[in-house]
């Protein structure tokens, strides 16, 4: 038993755990807490330059990783309030963020105190849970229970408020408790009962195509799945942005579906009369909640682990709750106990020979020419970056026209922010991932106009040496919204055009490598090299500004006419 202050204990939860990283912004008001970890053997502190791409950068690591991404807001008030957009971010991606910010002194609460803010009105719509720590002795209790709470399934973001006197207060430590010793240690199976019905709908199935989505990336359940699909004979689409679930080489493997999808696994969805979706909510990305996106005669068999998932947006014929990468391998183990299966071979070769089509006209209608358009800049990507890449993506028409139009061989290997459709994100995300997967290759795709939100993190890179690459798409434009105002507002456009420094010249001035290209050929020499250096590097990349596409068209069906 040893007297320790709060923030020495904060410390000590955090080496148990096995923290490996510790991303923050140093402050006031968690001094205690940066005093400890100047002592820690074990963890490194990744100084960020603000708390909202710092916590992106924990977000890309906990994707990357599987374990929990830490971040530590060293000021309340502003501190905390930096955190909202990352936090939100991680919510929608169902990231495990422990979020971890100082608070003012127990004394000072409700008196207008300075930099006061109800940080748990703040963090609790956005966060798993959130608590704030009513004494030092609790610190080491409640840090346990956010740790247990966000990598439980589904997994996501928790935030723990520590005011300063909590964090000075002195109190006996003795909690030897391993992470072990109060966390799950297994994933829940389904009901075998629905097992079998399931079995027996997917045996006479004629037409069925698998849904993967993020619970088989996550769980790196390819290994369950794709035995599944082989035994079945059946193809594998998977959710946008989660392209990554089933390596792209497998012949099954159909690309990502929906609205957004290519149009060859998106017909899959359409015309299949049995749908197994694993892991998948059937959310807006992959249906737009709509049978425009999803067959509505299909008999769906929903297998998620979060129960209010199942059936919320489309009614299903079996519903199982429970780990769809588990569930898949009882699904394989019911089926191979089954006999005559249907026969699906001229539906599969149909698909295939699509699929192999839809390739060929992608590379071979790819424009090569100057100005520089999105589909030959894609070829390029998919012709010079490395199998095991990492790819990391911003929102925008650039990167949605992006995230079907590359190749990932490897699960978690594409980090997007889904949902929540975040500008800004893929250069920090990327920094988190590179960390995670040191031996990958790291490529970070965004517009001109998210970058220029996060420049400030080149520091980060160039001081942490984090070698990542950065490619620009810089267009001149908030890209999205233009494609509206030109297809939708009769181009009267305001708001929508913007101007950068250059790139290249500032990433130069940060320390890092930076590149201009104004071509395809220079685009591939530039990328070749960027990948072999010992430093971050960032590509500025010329793409033809009028090269837009309205993703969204559904929300502007009104002024179509």
């Amino acid at each position: 038993m040893v007297k320790v202050s709060g923030g020495q204990a904060t410390v000590k939860v955090l080496e148990a755990e096995k923290t490996k990283y510790v991303f923050g912004l140093i402050g006031s008001a968690t001094m205690e807490i940066f005093d400890a970890l100047y002592d820690s053997k074990s963890i490194n502190y990744i100084g960020v330059h603000d708390e909202r791409t710092g916590v992106h950068i924990a977000d890309g690591y906990a994707r990357a990783s599987g374990n929990a991404g830490v971040f530590l807001a060293g000021q309340n008030g502003p501190g905390a309030t930096n955190l909202v957009t990352g936090i939100s971010q991680a919510k929608a991606a169902f990231s495990p963020i422990v979020s971890i910010a100082g608070s003012l002194s127990s004394e000072h609460i409700y008196r207008d105190a300075f930099q006061e803010v109800d940080q748990e009105a703040l963090f609790k719509p956005i966060t798993k849970k959130t608590w704030t720590a009513p004494s030092s002795e609790r610190v080491p209790e409640l840090l346990k229970e956010a740790f247990r709470t966000a990598l439980t399934p589904r997994m996501g973001p928790v935030h723990l408020n520590l005011p300063r006197d909590v964090l000075s207060g002195q109190f006996d430590y003795n909690d030897e408790l391993k992470p072990l010793e109060y966390r799950n240690h297994s994933a829940p199976l389904g009901d075998l009962e629905k097992i079998q019905a399931a079995a027996k709908l997917l045996k006479n199935s004629k037409k069925p195509v698998i849904i993967a989505g993020g619970g088989i990336k996550n769980a790196q359940g390819q290994n369950h799945t794709i035995p599944l699909a082989e035994l079945l004979n059946c193809p594998i689409v998977t959710s946008p942005g989660h392209g990554d679930a089933i390596p792209f080489a497998h012949p099954l493997n159909a690309g990502q579906m929906g609205p957004r999808g290519n149009p060859v696994a998106s017909k899959l969805v359409k015309e299949a009369d049995v749908i197994l979706a694993l892991g998948t909510r059937l959310g807006f990305n992959s249906t737009f909640y709509s049978y425009e996106n999803i067959n509505a005669h299909a008999s769906i068999i929903h297998i998620e682990i979060e129960p209010t998932a199942i059936g919320r947006f489309f009614p299903v014929s079996i519903g199982i709750w429970g780990d769809a990468s588990a569930i898949s391998g009882q699904l394989l183990q019911a089926l191979n106990k089954l006999n005559h299966l249907s026969k699906v071979d001229q539906w599969t070769a149909q698909f295939k020979d699509n699929r192999k089509h839809f390739l060929q006209h992608r590379d071979e209608n790819a424009i090569m020419t100057t100005p520089i358009q999105p589909s030959g800049l894609f070829k390029v990507l998919r012709k010079v970056l490395p199998e095991n890449s990492s790819i990391t993506m911003d929102a925008g028409t650039l990167c949605l026209q992006a995230t079907d139009a590359l190749n990932y061989f490897e699960p978690r290997s594409l980090f997007t922010p889904l949902d929540f459709g975040l500008v800004g994100f893929s250069f920090a995300c990327g920094l988190g991932v590179k960390l995670a997967q040191p031996e990958r290759k790291v490529i970070s795709l965004m517009g001109d106009g998210g970058f220029g939100m996060t420049l400030s993190e080149l520091s980060t890179a160039v001081d942490q040496g984090i070698n990542t690459t950065t490619i620009v798409m810089n267009n001149k434009c908030w890209g999205a919204e233009k494609a509206y105002q030109r297809d939708f507002f009769n181009e009267r456009y305001i708001g929508a055009d913007i101007s950068s420094p250059p790139f290249d010249q500032i990433a130069e001035l940060y320390g890092a490598s930076g590149v201009k290209v104004d071509s395809l050929p220079d685009l591939s020499e530039a990328l070749s090299v960027a990948l072999e250096l010992d430093k971050p590097s960032v590509i500025d990349v010329s793409v033809d500004p009028s090269a837009l596409y309205s993703f969204r068209k559904d929300s502007f069906k009104h002024r179509s006419n």
